[in-house]
């Protein structure tokens, strides 16, 4: 069996053991649908309501003030629709980013076919928006500014706190997407002044299927999905309980061992970092050097195409990507990496590792010894890059005349 190497973990994550030991019970002995008034439900809704305050207290909010979605695009969506149609009375102005993820930007297209208008702020090469640029943005009819808290292809993290400072100072609504934040690092919802919240539980060694949207008390949007009286009336239906419960030991176990994960990310994220620069020439690493992700490194290759790269690499048993798993169909380049300034050209050669806290260094080194001579090959196949370096003989032998003149 050939070795095993899995490096997307931005896309999903393995299911942890206890995870999965929590959610047993919730398939087959306590399978009662929570909302039940009978006393074989009353386990399944005690689970329910622990859950919620868990993950409260991860991101600094009150239960109350957490309600389960089925993943980050349910809750994006809901954050955006559900605020547009409450406060459009007052105006009917969004800003975001043009890196945001498409669970926010086919919102907002939608919003827009409804006749809302939306300002896409630039960011600048490391994917970081400048929140002088989004203050100057805001107007009287603005009624929220989504902005996401680290961005899933180039791993950079914005600057959410000082963004939900402007917003509040305006009195207008924040929103942040923090489906590949929450977990992975600390957010504080009231220190941050953020006022509704996405997040997915199977980016943090959760279950598929589960999120939450967190809408601070006060915030009068309104319900997204119609039916039943669950979630305090917000959005309806049947509690997914075994994905909640597991949603919940998922955030408890990444927040008691955030600090001992992220030291370890970052270690085995700069070991690759640093071969990869060092060994591989004509290569650029996407998002910022230091504000990113512990487990995100995004490289774009010149001279080679990433679907071909990503290909090569599955045939070693290295699973990486070229960016967001939403839109791997796609045969255009990322919108995320055409945001920051680079070519069609450029973008097409895309690598995105994003680690977990079992990826080991000598794996890492496994991929790189690999990764180099897959960009040979496929360098050796390009006119491009022969094209190129014979431009760079012929300048070296004019420049070393030159000399000698």
């Amino acid at each position: 069996m050939k070795k095993q190497i899995y490096l997307d973990n931005a896309a999903t994550t393995k299911v942890k053991d206890e995870v999965l030991d929590a959610m047993l019970p919730f398939f087959k002995e306590d399978y009662a649908n929570p909302s039940a008034i009978y006393s074989f439900a009353n386990k399944a809704e005690a689970a329910v309501i622990e859950s919620r305050k868990t993950i409260a207290d991860v991101i600094g909010a009150n239960e109350n003030e957490i309600y389960f979605t089925s993943g980050g695009s349910e809750s994006d969506n809901w954050a955006l629709k559900a605020t547009a149609e409450a406060y459009a009375d007052k105006g009917k102005h969004i800003i975001t980013s043009k890196i945001e993820h498409h669970a926010i930007l086919h919102s907002l297209e939608y919003l827009e076919a409804k006749g809302f208008e939306v300002t896409y702020l630039d960011v600048d090469e490391d994917g970081l928006i400048n929140p002088e640029e989004l203050e100057a943005e805001i107007r009287d009819d603005t009624i929220l500014i989504t902005i996401m808290t680290a961005n899933n292809e180039i791993g950079t993290i914005e600057p959410i706190k000082r963004i939900g400072k402007i917003a509040h100072k305006h009195g207008v609504l924040f929103h942040t997407d923090a489906v590949q934040a929450f977990g992975h690092i600390p957010i504080d919802v009231d220190a941050m002044d953020i006022d509704m919240l996405s997040a997915s539980g199977h980016k943090i060694n959760g279950p598929k299927g589960i999120g939450f949207l967190y809408i601070r008390k006060g915030v009068k949007i309104r319900s997204f999905m119609h039916g039943g009286a669950q979630e305090r009336k917000r959005r309806a239906g049947t509690h997914n309980v075994p994905g909640i419960v597991g949603f919940a030991k998922a955030a408890s176990i990444a927040a008691k061992n955030m600090e001992k994960t992220i030291k370890k990310e970052i270690e085995v994220r700069d070991h690759f970092i640093k071969r990869v620069e060092e060994e591989i020439p004509y290569v650029k690493l996407n998002g910022h050097r230091d504000l990113r992700l512990p487990n995100n490194a995004n490289f774009c290759f010149r001279f080679i195409e990433g679907e071909s790269m990503l290909i090569m690499l599955d045939a070693k048993g290295i699973y990486a990507s070229s960016g967001s798993a939403c839109t791997s169909g796609s045969l255009d380049p990322s919108h995320v990496l055409l945001a920051i300034g680079l070519p069609h050209e450029i973008a097409h050669g895309s690598l995105r590792v994003t680690i977990s806290e079992e990826t080991s260094i000598e794996e890492i080194d496994f991929v790189v010894d690999e990764l180099k001579q897959i960009i040979d090959r496929l360098r050796s196949m390009s006119p491009l890059y022969e094209d190129f370096v014979k431009k760079q003989v012929e300048s070296a032998i004019n420049k070393a005349n030159n000399v000698a003149v």
